[in-house]
């Protein structure tokens, strides 16, 4: 086992890790930028170390300054969370190259599932159901026209080196490609550094259903069955539950299997999700590999049972799974809302700042993953999520009940947040009768003057 994990984030996810590794009685070093001197992840792990000032370029994304201090204070492992350098090739290449263990897959497979046309590619050779699209990168609106004629309209637009909704666009008919391309590449030039872009069939109204899986060295691969998220604002997922009230338990071990084929395809190992998009007439395609640990991970751990940031700790020291699939077993009903520092009715304008009152909800079934405390100073540099809600019940309609009750109870003072949003969302009459797809907020909320 480790001597002592360095973690490469921020927030709640490095608070999340700390904890792990506490149980695990592995010592543990945050890294903070300058803004982040005084965040709860500094004060709580054995060792912390300024990395840089505020802006990420200078800290969280500096690549070279996390593994030389990863090297002075001799930690032996780096858990990179989820977002930063979760999904850095490049990064984990380092890290392989300094004996450094990379709490993740290894720098090839994280190359290619991260290059959306090339697991795609990956996925056809597999069998794996896939959207029809483009087999090749198109850099030009000449070829991607060519090819939206081939794949037939609406298309989907997307960044190859993509994620996180920046860099897609929809094209509903030939005379808007141009304008769609354009701006979506020029997304992809801005936010990824790589203007190389991939077409696809847009299925309209999908369900988003995602399947967790874990992976050892040793070629065992289970699934921990999915996690809907398909309650989205402009690709950015709001609410997360396990299981889908849209699966069939015969459909869930499909698309179960489909998941661990797609794992062992791309020769995984770790954690990692494989995301489909589920039509309305039950067949699914294959949508990418997110090659880390997920936002949402835990309406999965609260359904099966399982630590999944312990799970990646032994997966990455060389352990075996300890389970197989016929062990892992679904029990009650998760649902997750995620608490952003936003104002809704300004177009969710971001909203830093100082908290001055926070009680957070308890009782049977309620659980909050935060680094937020009384007094503590939001900055204005990073992702605007603040805090995780999750609840557990026995079945659907008591745990969106312990929801709603917990949402109630929550008191977040000083800074605008989606609390009372969330409160709509799970109210609405579609959402509680698990019939929301992708289009959920647009046709619901947004048209009802809510955003």
């Amino acid at each position: 086992m480790f001597q002592k994990i360095l973690i490469a984030n921020r927030g709640e996810i490095a608070v999340r890790i700390i904890q792990a590794c506490r149980e695990m009685e592995i010592p543990t070093v945050a890294v903070y930028s300058e803004a982040d001197r005084e965040a709860l992840p500094a004060l709580l792990a054995d060792e912390a170390v300024c990395i840089g000032p505020a802006p990420s370029g200078e800290s969280y994304l500096n690549r070279e300054r996390i593994l030389s201090t990863a090297v002075a204070v001799g930690a032996d492992a780096i858990h990179p969370g989820f977002g930063f350098l979760s999904e850095n090739s490049k990064f984990a290449e380092m890290c392989e190259k300094c004996r450094i263990r990379f709490i993740g897959p290894g720098s090839e497979v994280i190359a290619r599932m991260g290059n959306k046309a090339e697991a795609r590619n990956t996925m056809t050779a597999a069998g794996v159901p896939v959207v029809p699209g483009t087999k090749e990168p198109v850099y030009t609106v000449e070829e991607g026209r060519a090819a939206a004629e081939d794949i037939g309209y609406p298309v989907m637009i997307k960044a190859a080196a993509g994620g996180g909704g920046r860099g897609m666009r929809v094209a509903e008919h030939a005379d808007e490609f141009e304008a769609q391309f354009s701006t979506a590449q020029r997304e992809a030039e801005k936010g990824f550094s790589d203007h190389t872009m991939y077409l696809e069939r847009f299925v309209k109204n999908p369900r988003h259903v995602e399947f967790q899986i874990l992976a050892d060295a040793y070629g065992n691969v289970i699934h921990l069955g999915e996690r809907d998220c398909s309650v989205q604002r402009r690709h950015q997922k709001m609410v997360e539950e396990s299981p889908s009230p849209a699966l069939t338990p015969a459909l869930r071990e499909e698309m179960g299997k489909a998941a661990v084929k797609a794992a062992k395809a791309a020769g995984y190992e770790n954690a990692g999700t494989v995301e489909f998009l589920l039509a309305e007439d039950g067949t699914y395609y294959f949508m990418e590999m997110n090659t880390r640990i997920q936002v949402e991970h835990p309406v999965t751990e609260t359904v099966t049972g399982l630590d999944l940031v312990k799970e990646q700790i032994r997966i990455a020291a060389g352990e075996k799974l300890r389970f197989t699939q016929e062990e892992i077993h679904l029990s009650g009903h998760s649902l997750e809302c995620r608490i952003n520092a936003e104002n809704p009715e300004k177009n969710f304008r971001p909203c830093p700042g100082v908290l001055t009152d926070i009680h957070l909800p308890g009782g049977n079934g309620v659980r909050v993953d935060t680094a937020i405390y009384n007094g503590y100073r939001i900055p204005p540099y990073y992702d605007s999520m603040i805090a995780k809600l999750i609840v557990h019940g026995e079945d659907r309609r008591e745990a969106i009940r312990k929801m709603e009750r917990a949402l109630e109870e929550l008191v977040i003072e000083g800074v605008e947040t989606t609390q009372e949003y969330q409160l709509k969302i799970i109210g609405h009459p579609v959402f509680q009768a698990g019939k929301q797809d992708t289009s959920f907020i647009e046709k619901y909320l947004e048209d009802d003057g809510v955003c």
